[in-house]
């Protein structure tokens, strides 16, 4: 029997983080809708005591939002909680996601407090936010780097205290994949009252790693992953959301899937890229422009003998607008012919074979043919058989 891994959506968020891309509240409520279309489960607002701006967003996403978990972050601070709480008064399904540091990097740099204070200042933050709604979330910040001992300690106390969800966040994108996997299952073996609430990964991509530590999390018991249209986040980004969606899919032996329609990847993202402003990396898995173009010979010609040789998705299962087949100096003749077919000619071997070596003059000056280009081939090669 399958299990659902639940999407917590933080473009709102973690993803308004990067400069450049902030939101105002119309942009913020048009997208959270769009969210909620999507299928997300959770969609994480906004930081409401951080500005009049942020606080107005989440508070009308609170009142437009019906089937979505809407939340709100918070710091291991009572006013903090108390503003998120009033912020989501209106919400059908509210959470509060509060938490602090919890590596020593954290304790003695940035909180100069000991573990001990620590456990008491997260616990307390979860029972502040427990008198505003039954679903809270603790996010253990750079547990990346956290011993697993210690917290695991942090664990246990904070579900005691109410938590609902724990978020185990490699804050600076640093574990390996089997690190990430391995600190999930100490957790969920190690932690006494585990079953009492679900963990969650929320993993950054300094090292390139987001994606693969999310699943490598999700393998190893956690049941919510923290991503991002696009990956967008702090620094390298966060995981990108299209990107653990499709590979629980298309891995279905994993016996996970997610309430999101995969058909709807594609529209959002570039909805997502136009209003913050933020290009997509042409070739980003799922949703890049050439995420589904085929432009080397061996490629192309082996994709239209069948697409399964060189696609493992369907494009219009994404809402991709189709695959390419992309002209170069690098394509071949079965590419050539189809393209020109696509155009209405009905060219032979033949002239495919004569028009080839003009095809590679012009391919050669450029970086991709186009079909203004096979237009002309195609007209000086109907005029000389004429002649």
């Amino acid at each position: 029997m399958a299990e659902q891994v639940y999407i917590f959506d933080t473009t709102l968020r973690d993803g308004e983080q990067v400069p450049g891309c902030k939101l105002n509240t119309k942009e913020k409520v048009g997208l959270a809708l769009k969210l909620e279309a999507l299928g997300v489960d959770i969609i994480e607002a906004g930081f409401p005591i951080s500005s009049p701006g942020d606080f107005e967003s989440v508070s009308e996403i609170a009142k437009l939002v019906k089937n979505a978990t809407v939340c709100g972050l918070t710091r291991a601070v009572q006013k903090d909680i108390e503003v998120a709480g009033e912020a989501l008064k209106h919400a059908k399904r509210s959470r509060i996601h509060t938490g602090i540091g919890t590596s020593d990097f954290h304790i003695k740099a940035k909180f100069n407090a000991t573990r001990e204070e620590i456990i008491e200042r997260a616990t307390q933050a979860v029972k502040w936010a427990r008198n505003f709604t039954d679903d809270v979330e603790f996010f253990a910040e750079d547990a990346g780097r956290t011993d697993n001992e210690y917290l695991a300690r942090v664990v246990e106390a904070v579900i005691a205290a109410g938590a609902t969800v724990v978020n185990i966040p490699d804050t600076t994108g640093y574990c390996l994949p089997h690190q990430y996997g391995e600190k999930m299952a100490f957790l969920r073996n190690n932690v006494s009252n585990i079953d009492k609430a679900v963990l969650s990964c929320h993993c950054h991509n300094d090292l390139g790693l987001a994606t693969a530590n999310s699943i490598a999390g999700v393998i190893g018991g956690a049941r919510q992953i923290e991503c991002t249209i696009n990956g967008l986040g702090e620094r390298a980004g966060n995981t990108a959301l299209e990107e653990v969606v499709m590979i629980l899919k298309q891995h279905a032996s994993l016996g996970f899937y997610t309430g999101v329609n995969a058909m709807m990847l594609n529209p959002i993202s570039r909805e997502v890229s136009d209003i913050m402003r933020m290009a997509v990396q042409p070739n980003k898995a799922i949703v890049g422009a050439n995420a589904f173009s085929h432009s080397s010979g061996i490629h192309q010609d082996g994709f239209l003998k069948s697409a399964e040789t060189y696609e493992i998705i369907n494009p219009e299962a994404v809402g991709a607008d189709g695959s390419k087949i992309v002209l170069t100096a690098r394509s071949g003749r079965s590419a050539l012919a189809y393209r020109f077919q696509k155009l209405g000619f009905q060219f032979d071997r033949n002239d495919i074979d004569i028009l080839y070596p003009s095809f590679l003059q012009v391919a050669d000056t450029k970086k991709e043919v186009m079909e203004e280009d096979l237009q002309a081939l195609a007209t000086a090669h109907t005029a000389a058989l004429v002649h």
